[in-house]
């Protein structure tokens, strides 16, 4: 069962990504840089956020090193380049969630933060993260949207349910 649900939200997290870009891509350059109130700044800075930490974790489950020294890059490449990365990347993470089996996904990962600390998490586990993680950064993408005058449609999880299954 375990398998099944991170399949299905890996999936959920590829759709809800691609639903966010196609809102940001419409946006001019100014407004997607424009300096707004949230912790990364403005929009494209948010989203290669969420996509630098899902390659941490990335290398993490692949027992490498990552080479980031911070939750960001310094800059932002350009929008169309973070989008480009991040479905490549979700489709690692949802191939990666397919070759699952319930003993690996209960398998224990060890790993340094970039902060220097050490942490351990289950691969199950590291999947729920990686998830809540980019549900709670497209938020605040969802809200800098709607201040650029732009009503993204909804990216909740019954919407992704209701619309493709």
């Amino acid at each position: 069962m375990l398998k099944e649900t991170v399949v299905k939200l890996m999936d959920f997290k590829r759709w809800a990504n691609k639903r966010t870009f196609g809102f940001a891509m419409s946006l001019t350059e100014e407004e997607l840089l424009k300096h707004r109130s949230t912790h990364f700044g403005n929009i494209v800075h948010t989203l290669n956020h969420v996509y630098v930490v899902d390659d941490i974790f990335r290398a993490h489950l692949e027992g490498r090193a990552h080479g980031y020294t911070g939750r960001n890059t310094d800059t932002s490449p350009p929008l169309a380049r973070v989008f480009e990365a991040q479905q490549a990347m979700d489709d690692w993470w949802c191939t990666y969630a397919e070759s699952m089996t319930e003993e690996l996904l209960s398998e224990v990962i060890n790993f340094t933060f970039v902060d220097g600390g050490e942490g351990a998490m289950t691969r199950g586990d590291i999947f729920m993260h990686i998830v809540n993680h980019g549900n709670y950064h497209r938020g605040f993408v969802g809200a800098m949207l709607n201040q650029a005058g732009v009503t993204p449609d909804a990216t909740d999880y019954p919407v992704y349910l209701r619309d493709t299954i």
